[in-house]
């Protein structure tokens, strides 16, 4: 057979795989509550909790939708015309268009592109959080943060078109079977590795102080079969007045971090019920259910790219002969922009389904369904969430379920 038909099989193959792990693995029996059930729920919500986070976002909606928007017309106006090509051509004409230098110079210019066009649908929902006293972040603060993750994602897209290019150059019928490797690979990687580096960029951590919250979650943890090393405290306030908790790291490196503000804003008995809700995605190696999707979805896709680039009226309207050329690059990201759209509703269904089971799972594990729908409460207060979202927003964008489903499935 030709690359293409094998493509073509491996391609088939990944979907069924995919469609197997997320069948078998996904918690869809997860009881999810009755229209009646939310409808009771919401009752329990203060008003003046409703119309607050409806009002936050109903401003935030403009800058929400105006970033996806950009997001999918810009990469399709430089996939879908010359334009793309011709830029590319372009930054590498100082380095004798050297495909390498396409691919790096082109790529991250490209990427700057992108990110010029988006800074002000930022700057927008950043205004509107301070304006809201969600955000305790002056502007250069914001600003930091803001170069800090396109540093980041700078390094880590340089990698990835260094890597994805030299691919192409080097086995132009076969990239897309090494490149499926490379892109699950690359999934699994930074599931568990970007966690722990990226991290200490955005915050300082320190040790919880000896005290009976402290014991408890260290308590509950090793009961649960999950021992952390340390409960540390994220100075999270420096950048907001949201509240959260997570767990990250793996087995003798794993331990419990708790916002500041949740330690300010909440008291013990809910502490523990955040904390046990991520004691349940440990538990349950949620980490590792995404990173087996999204390496095999990775792997998919780049398969898939690898078959659009067969389509020569595609191409043609790019102004390139080749997918796999660095000049093609605006098409890729056109692609991946229409990929994402259409997929995202889908992964974050499998989300939500997976934050109910940790919901269900902190609720078991501390005992005290009072004690969860206290915190979900406060969450919708503290965090202004809006506590019953429109369908095609929770559709298109959550994922967790929204707080009157939680507050209905703990009763």
């Amino acid at each position: 057979m030709t690359p293409t038909w094998w493509a073509v099989v491996a391609l088939v193959a990944l979907g069924i795989v995919l469609t197997v792990a997320a069948v078998t693995l996904v918690p869809w029996r997860v009881h999810s509550p009755t229209r009646a059930e939310r409808a009771a729920a919401l009752a329990d919500v203060p008003a003046g909790v409703v119309t607050r986070g409806r009002a936050l976002h109903a401003a935030l909606r403009p800058s929400s939708y105006g970033s996806l928007l950009v997001g999918l017309v810009v990469p399709l106006l430089l996939g879908l015309t010359p334009a793309g090509a011709r830029i590319v051509v372009w930054v590498g004409q100082p380095f004798g268009g050297h495909w390498l230098a396409q691919a790096l110079v082109g790529g991250l210019v490209i990427m700057m592109m992108l990110w010029l066009v988006a800074l002000p649908f930022g700057a927008w929902r950043h205004t509107v959080l301070r304006d809201y006293g969600l955000s305790t972040q002056d502007w250069g603060g914001w600003a930091a943060d803001l170069f800090k993750g396109s540093a980041v994602g700078a390094v880590i897209g340089a990698v990835v078109l260094g890597g994805f290019y030299t691919l192409t150059h080097l086995a132009p019928d076969w990239w897309w079977a090494f490149g499926a490797v490379g892109a699950a690979a690359v999934v699994v990687l930074l599931s568990f590795v970007f966690p722990v580096l990226v991290e200490p960029v955005f915050n300082t951590f320190t040790p919880m102080p000896a005290g009976p919250l402290r014991d408890e979650l260290r308590t509950m943890a090793a009961r649960d079969g999950m021992p952390v090393r340390d409960v540390l405290v994220a100075d999270a306030s420096r950048r907001t007045t949201g509240l959260n908790a997570y767990v990250s790291g793996l087995g003798r490196t794993r331990r419990i971090v708790v916002y500041d503000t949740l330690l300010r804003e909440a008291p013990p008995g809910e502490v523990r019920s955040v904390v046990a809700h991520e004691l349940g995605h440990t538990k349950d190696r949620d980490a590792e259910l995404a990173a087996l999707l999204g390496a095999i979805g990775a792997a998919a896709a780049v398969v898939a790219l690898y078959l659009l680039g067969q389509w020569g009226a595609l191409l043609r309207r790019a102004g390139v002969n080749s997918i796999g050329s660095p000049t093609a690059m605006g098409l890729v990201l056109a692609a991946v922009a229409v990929a994402g759209l259409v997929s995202g509703p889908a992964q974050n269904l499998v989300s939500r389904r997976v934050e109910a089971r940790a919901d269900r799972h902190a609720v078991r594990l501390t005992g005290d369904s009072a004690e969860f729908a206290a915190m979900q409460l406060r969450l919708a207060e503290v965090n202004i969430t809006d506590v019953h979202p429109p369908r095609i927003e929770y559709l298109l964008f959550a994922t967790h379920p929204d707080t009157v489903e939680r507050l209905a499935a703990a009763r």
